[in-house]
């Protein structure tokens, strides 16, 4: 019988700028096999995340860098086709981290099995995985949504916003989008019941948000940072919360950004306003994903929280795809 293959996409270079997609590498290597207290795995669903980018760079971080040569890191779903592992047998479904490949091995360490009769199984890596546990946490413990509040989410139609302005609206606040064109503006309005969502690639951005958040800010949950930021910092009003999530306008950039220094004007309000800026990482709250799991989940099947995949076929097109949602041409969670 003919070897199986394991394909996977590997680190080729580390990018300047903007990655590219002569900076990853396909590569077939032997299926991997499982050794005593081990399963193997094939990939069903890899999740493409804005970290991937950080991940490839070899500047100091919050997590390693990814070797050159080494596998893309990344959040899987995946199905177990042999098992050396007390509790887990083939056929199971588990969400772990195999990264860009179509066999991982695992030990159990950081799985967690699925319910395929629960949920879609892709949901595990948006609404009901990293990008949704991480609207959880950072609105619930940093954002501390009161009744009446205006929330304003940047990224509104991606994986994490889409799920921020939904919990947000459950809480009892007006929730504002804040993404990049029309037929996205739409879809954060129509489809996913936000008050009112604003693009920030038109001419008219400033004002507009200001039209839409006619009481200022309370809660600012940063994905993007750049002139959107700029635009959002004026009307925050005094106690406003600020949970930062990200800051993919700033990925890419290999200079700082041009002057003048505005640092001055943004500390002065963080004191005279009282702003609360708190960064975080999901995994930071892992005591909360029970809760999450449990409340988000509910929300998910009677219908108040809704979501959108945005699927990239094959894995040989996983650095494009990844590729276009830090150019924002993604549309929701990219399974």
């Amino acid at each position: 019988m003919a070897e199986e293959i394991n394909r996977r996409i590997v680190l080729a270079a580390r990018p300047v700028g903007a990655p590219r997609e002569s900076d990853f590498r396909l590569e077939q290597v032997p299926r991997p096999e499982a050794e005593i207290g081990q399963m193997v795995c094939r990939t069903i669903w890899l999740s493409l995340d804005p970290y991937m980018r950080g991940r490839m760079s070899d500047a100091p971080s919050y997590a390693p860098s990814v070797a050159l040569g080494a596998v893309m890191v990344g959040g899987t779903v995946g199905q177990v086709v042999e098992s050396r592992l007390s509790g887990y047998a083939a056929g199971d479904y588990v969400l772990g981290h195999g990264g860009w490949q179509e066999y991982w091995t695992s030990d159990g360490r950081g799985v967690r099995k699925l319910d395929p009769t629960a949920a879609p199984l892709s949901t595990a890596l948006g609404v009901l995985g990293m990008p949704g546990m991480t609207a959880f946490v950072g609105l619930r413990v940093i954002g501390q949504p009161k009744p009446g509040e205006t929330l304003v989410v940047a990224a509104a139609s991606g994986a994490v916003g889409s799920v921020v302005g939904q919990i947000a609206k459950q809480s009892g606040c007006r929730a504002v989008g804040i993404a990049g064109g029309p037929e996205k503006c739409r879809h954060v309005v129509e489809a996913l019941g936000f008050d009112a969502c604003v693009d920030h690639r038109a001419g008219n951005f400033a004002q507009a948000l200001r039209d839409a958040c006619p009481k200022g800010i309370d809660i600012y949950f940063e994905n993007v940072g750049g002139k959107v930021f700029e635009t959002v910092f004026p009307l925050l009003n005094p106690f406003a919360r600020i949970p930062v999530c990200g800051l993919i306008a700033h990925y890419n950039a290999t200079t700082p950004p041009p002057g003048p220094d505005t640092l001055p004007r943004v500390m002065r309000a963080v004191l005279t306003k009282r702003l609360t800026f708190r960064g975080f990482l999901v995994f930071d709250f892992k005591e909360l994903e029970p809760e999450f799991l449990t409340e988000v989940g509910a929300w998910v099947r009677d219908g108040r929280v809704r979501y959108r995949e945005d699927i990239v076929e094959g894995l040989e097109n996983a650095p494009g795809g990844l590729i276009g949602l830090l150019e924002g041409r993604n549309f929701g969670s990219r399974p």
